[in-house]
């Protein structure tokens, strides 16, 4: 906590070295002066006397956070009242300067925690001298485009009075239509992929050496993905971490992951969101012994149920996902598929599908499981358990979101039944399992 002032200091110092310092590097393109300042007309009719929260026991108001009122203006139009478990430990924290670790899952506030601190910091300290196209003031770097789709999105409704510019750096996506519009606006909020950030800081159309606050959001899976190196290479062209908040999000504290704690943060806060309360408070949970060669009919069944509104439907590779797919689709469902093979377009057209409620069901691989947030989605089925215990719990957390409820289904068969035991040591207890009801498993026939 004592580290905050100097961290300011540090960036207000380094603010009014920025103007000469700059002028004198090639290769910049100018962009007028400094911030447009909030969305006056947008907001000018709004005060927080509009917005009314009861303080209640236990719980923390967004109100209790003194954030300017055009943050509060967003928040209120997206109903948030009281803050999650991470944005309630982590917000007093963060909105001091301070850089935090969140252990959290997909699901649990976070996003909102990390972009409200970032939009509070941009308000209260503005640049005042030139700025040019391209230098990020926060950069949040996600290891999938669908995440950073997301969090875009998120990033563009707690901006809608703020005046703020949100920038998305995503591959398989155009190169120069990314790159125009780095250049038509002044890039206060830049999110983006590990690679394709890298591509935009080689050609000169990023610079990273102003950024003021970077979030690092699911280190383990870009871990896992092989992303670390390109993550180094970004991170050595921002401040030191002396003079810049760093925020790191990750669902596991893996050796690897601590050591990059103590890499890129400064006398952080660690803050621990267990995944049991997750997995359990607003799901409903089904596991069912079936064998391989029912599972099919099996999920038409379900799927044919009147409960089920709209789901997600889970595998394990991208072959598997494809014949589903395909099977579905000839039972006569309206189906989407979501995976790595995907073009970016049309990934991105299937899941404007699937929220307008066009598409019913979504078949997925992992790729999406912690890159979709929906609500309103009523089930989750996993057709394949995950091979990692943790994907477990993303998956099903795609449900039961935004104070609803939802339910997993799991299909446990001669394959991969014995991943549910490491299944239930993360959740903390015991996985219970259940024959499915005959009915659900008659052949599937399209009605």
């Amino acid at each position: 906590m004592s580290e905050a002032p100097q961290q300011q200091a540090a960036r207000d110092s380094d603010n009014k070295q920025a103007g000469p310092r700059r002028g004198r590097r090639g290769g910049r393109r100018r962009r007028g002066g400094g911030n447009r300042g909030a969305n006056d007309s947008a907001s000018v009719a709004w005060s927080l006397e509009q917005f009314q929260v009861e303080p209640q026991a236990g719980k923390q108001r967004f109100h209790d956070l003194e954030l300017p009122d055009v943050v509060m203006h967003g928040i209120a139009d997206l109903g948030f009242e009281y803050c999650s478990p991470i944005q309630a430990q982590s917000l007093p924290y963060t909105l001091r300067g301070n850089d935090v670790v969140g252990k959290a899952q997909t699901g649990t506030g976070k996003t909102a925690a990390f972009l409200i601190t970032i939009i509070d910091d941009l308000l209260k300290h503005p640049i005042d001298h030139e700025r040019y196209a391209g230098e990020a003031r926060a950069l949040i770097i996600a290891p999938t485009r669908e995440l950073v789709m997301q969090i875009a999105d998120d990033a563009r409704a707690l901006n809608k009075y703020t005046g703020l510019n949100v920038h998305t750096l995503v591959g398989g996506m155009d190169y120069d239509k990314q790159r125009r519009h780095l250049d038509e606006k002044l890039c206060d909020i830049l999110v983006a992929t590990p690679g394709r950030l890298i591509d935009f800081c080689g050609s000169k159309d990023v610079y990273l050496d102003r950024v003021e606050v970077l979030v690092i959001d699911e280190a383990d899976r870009m871990l896992d993905m092989g992303f670390i190196p390109q993550v180094r290479r970004i991170v050595r062209q921002t401040p030191r971490k002396e003079e810049r908040q760093t925020l790191l999000f990750s669902a596991t504290f893996t050796p690897e992951v601590v050591s990059l704690v103590e890499q890129w943060t400064q006398d952080s806060t660690t803050i621990e969101i267990e995944p049991d309360r997750i997995a359990t408070d607003s799901v409903t949970q089904k596991v069912y012994i079936t064998q391989t060669r029912n599972k099919r009919d099996l999920l038409a069944n379900i799927l044919r149920s009147e409960e089920v509104e709209s789901v997600i439907v889970f595998a394990n590779r991208r072959d598997q996902c494809r014949h589903l797919q395909e099977f579905l689709g000839k039972a006569g469902f309206s189906v989407g598929l979501l995976s790595g093979e995907v073009a970016q377009n049309k990934r991105v057209r299937t899941l404007d599908d699937f929220k307008s409620g066009k598409i019913k069901v979504l078949v997925a691989t992992d790729v999406a499981g912690r890159g979709i947030h929906i609500d309103g989605i009523s089930h989750v089925i996993n057709f394949t358990l995950p091979e990692e215990p943790e994907d477990y719990v993303h998956r099903i957390g795609r449900t039961g979101r935004a104070g609803k409820t939802g339910t997993s289904i799991s299909f446990a068969c001669e394959d991969d039944a014995f991943l549910l035991e490491p299944i239930g040591e993360l959740l903390g207890e015991k996985v219970e399992c259940e024959q499915p009801p005959e009915e659900l498993l008659v052949e599937y026939r399209a009605t």
